[in-house]
């Protein structure tokens, strides 16, 4: 597959290319960044020592244009721009881009109904498999529990909480026949009285390089169950990307999650 990255200058893009370029069955069709960019003109395997012949350009619509996915990790106003063209042109894409509001999310659904996209706040493995197991501990411990969500990651991350760990809301408080909108509580200041039993609560540390770490907490009488995740580097979110765009070869529209992916829907 020839796979189109943008965002090439970015800490998620250079993990992607170097996994494609690691990847006997990808090839890396173009390397995308914003306008001005420092690294404009320059070979996409420079930072790896490892020139690959492919120059990082700022022209997304000429970096697609012979490319059978693009995988986008930028920013939301980015993201929706890059959808715009794929759409034109009918490429897929994979967008693990997180922050939408829900403007944003109608976008995406919208431009679906055109070309398949894997659209999720995590495309690693691992927090896909703990997602599914939020949705059995829930229903295991629905009554008596307090349910608290924490996650930390680096200082250059611009939103909180994390898709990630929105996403572990929605998914306890389906389980729990919540309304997640009603439910979840964005940190604590000053006297907040007794905790309300039916909120989700969620805590963020932005601070240094962490990667990423997700925890959710079952807090009871006397015990405390905690379902987590630490990431230590990049590489299972690029190999999850890589995965979704493979699982779009084939299909002309829909959009789609990694528990679609993983076949775990």
């Amino acid at each position: 597959m020839r796979i189109a990255v943008v965002g090439a200058s970015g800490r998620m893009g250079k993990t992607i290319i170097e996994t494609i370029l690691e990847d006997d069955g990808m090839v890396l069709a173009a390397a995308i960044d914003q306008e001005g960019s420092s690294v404009t003109g320059k070979d996409a395997g420079e930072f790896l020592g490892k020139p690959c012949g492919v120059r990082i350009t700022s022209d997304t619509g000429a970096g697609i244009e012979n490319a059978d996915c693009l995988i986008d990790f930028t920013r939301p106003e980015g993201t929706l721009n890059h959808l715009k063209l794929c759409r034109m042109r009918k490429v897929p894409a994979v967008i693990g881009t997180t922050g939408f509001d829900e403007g944003g999310k109608r976008a995406i659904a919208d431009a679906a109904k055109e070309i398949p996209i894997v659209f999720a706040p995590n495309m690693g493995v691992g927090v896909n498999a703990v997602f599914r197991l939020l949705e059995v501990a829930s229903r295991i411990l629905a009554d008596g529990y307090d349910i608290e969500i924490f996650e930390a990651h680096h200082r250059h991350k611009i939103d909180a909480p994390s898709g990630t760990a929105i996403r572990m809301g929605e998914i306890v408080a389906q389980a729990l026949e919540r309304s997640f909108k009603e439910s979840a509580l964005y940190g604590r200041r000053g006297i907040t009285g007794e905790r309300d039993p039916s909120t989700i609560g969620f805590s963020a540390v932005r601070g240094g390089d962490i990667v990423g770490d997700h925890t959710v907490m079952y807090c009871g009488d006397g015990e405390r169950i905690e379902i987590t995740h630490r990431a230590g580097s990049r590489k299972p979110y690029a190999l999850g990307s890589l995965r979704a765009a493979r699982f779009l070869a084939g299909k002309k529209s829909g959009l789609f999650d990694m528990q679609d992916v993983l076949g775990l829907r």
